[in-house]
Parts: structure tokens; C-alpha cells; sequence
């Protein structure tokens, strides 16, 4: 069941959860925001994990009525299923380039090699981008590697830091605060204005890390 909250004078969050994420509701979402854009007094849809913010024009239409919209294309949304690239990630895990490796390893109760291990052999999609430009939330996670976020964040975790947090990965845009343990570092570059789209990766990618040495 949809929970509908304001989110400030001219946005609605649009909650679809019903528990633990859900792949078939992601897929929901993504249908549903490609119908809301383009619709008159809609400015913006933003996916987030199992929810979604859309912003509108309060001067051309009004809460109300973009809260029965949203429940009607809502019922009428199907399943999207994006073209997924898949990027292969390179990781130097662990050292001065992963300082929560061991701690990770030591409360999921296995070896620092086995937290690599199946680090590395998932393979996981990407949910939502979103928190900063670039930075993708991935499903996948071995539910053993689902530890708890750190209860102090640090006030700067690198671009290119290989993060768990809950039951999500994770990559750095930029340097940023995060409360997400790191594993590792990669040298991948997920956002620059460079290229001609900015973003390297989108929802429904797939994405596989891999372990590299040196």
C-alpha cells in the first residue's frame, strides 16, 4: 500500500516499501516515473530505493490533485525493465585503502577473505542514484555482509571508496561524509561533466567487483 507524505510545499515522497527492498517494486517505480514525466505541472521524479519524489508546479496544479494522479498512474504502472549495461568495478581492498575491512569481517563472523570473497562475487543492480551526483545505491549485498551502519559517520570518506551500509553497496562520487564502512578503493570515475553523459551508471545496471592487487 502507498504512504504519501509532503516533502516541504511543492513535493510529495511516494513510499511503496512493504518490508526488506524489493526488486519487483524498483522495477514499479522506474515504470511509474517514466509516466509522471511530462505530465503538465509535474517538475521532477526521483526514484529512491522502494520510493519516489515528485516535485511539482503548486502555481499549475495543486497537492491534491497530484496526489490522486500519483495513485492512479501508480495502478496503471507495469514493471520496467531498463537496458542494463554491465560495468566491471576493480577494487584494491583492504590496507590504508579499506580500514573497515577487518572490523566488517570480525561482526559478520568471517574471515577477511571470505568478506572479499563475496563482496566480490555478487553481482548487484543498481536501485537508485541519488545522496550525491553519481552515487549508486546497489542491491545484492550477501545478506552476511548486511552489517549496521557506523554509529559515527566520518566527515570524509574518498571518491572511489568501495562502501557497504545495511543491506546495500556502494561506491564514492566524490569525497564526502558517510557513515558506510569501506572496503576498498577503485579508481572508476562515477560522475564527471566531462563525458557527454555525466553519469556512469543508471537504474538497472549491473555492476561486478572484482579484486585487484597493488
Amino acid at each position: 500500500m502507498l504512504k504519501l507524505s509532503m516533502a516541504g510545499s511543492e513535493a510529495i515522497l511516494v513510499d511503496a516499501a512493504s518490508g526488506a527492498f524489493d526488486q519487483a517494486i524498483q522495477q514499479r517505480i522506474w515504470a511509474f516515473a517514466k509516466k509522471m514525466r511530462g505530465i503538465d505541472g509535474i517538475e521532477q521524479v526521483v526514484p529512491g530505493v522502494n520510493n519516489v519524489l515528485v516535485v511539482f508546479d503548486s502555481l499549475h496544479v495543486s497537492g491534491e490533485a497530484v496526489e490522486a494522479l500519483i495513485r492512479k498512474e501508480w495502478a496503471g504502472a507495469g514493471l520496467e525493465t531498463p537496458s542494463a549495461k554491465v560495468v566491471d568495478v576493480p577494487v584494491h581492498y583492504g590496507g590504508a585503502l579499506g580500514e573497515d575491512l577487518a572490523s566488517v569481517a570480525q561482526e559478520s563472523g568471517l574471515s577477511v577473505a571470505e568478506v572479499i570473497a563475496r563482496h566480490s562475487g555478487a553481482d548487484y543492480s543498481v536501485a537508485a542514484v541519488g545522496a550525491m551526483p553519481g552515487f549508486v545505491y546497489l542491491t545484492g549485498l550477501d545478506p552476511a555482509l548486511a552489517v549496521r551502519r557506523r554509529n559515527t559517520p566520518r566527515l570524509s570518506v574518498p571518491k572511489g571508496a568501495v562502501v557497504i551500509g545495511g543491506g546495500h553497496a556502494g561506491i564514492m562520487p566524490c569525497t564526502a561524509p558517510s557513515g558506510w564502512h569501506i572496503l576498498g578503493m577503485t579508481d572508476i570515475d562515477l560522475f564527471s561533466l566531462e563525458r557527454a553523459d555525466p553519469l556512469l551508471l543508471h537504474p538497472g545496471d549491473v555492476v561486478r567487483f572484482h579484486p585487484v592487487e597493488g
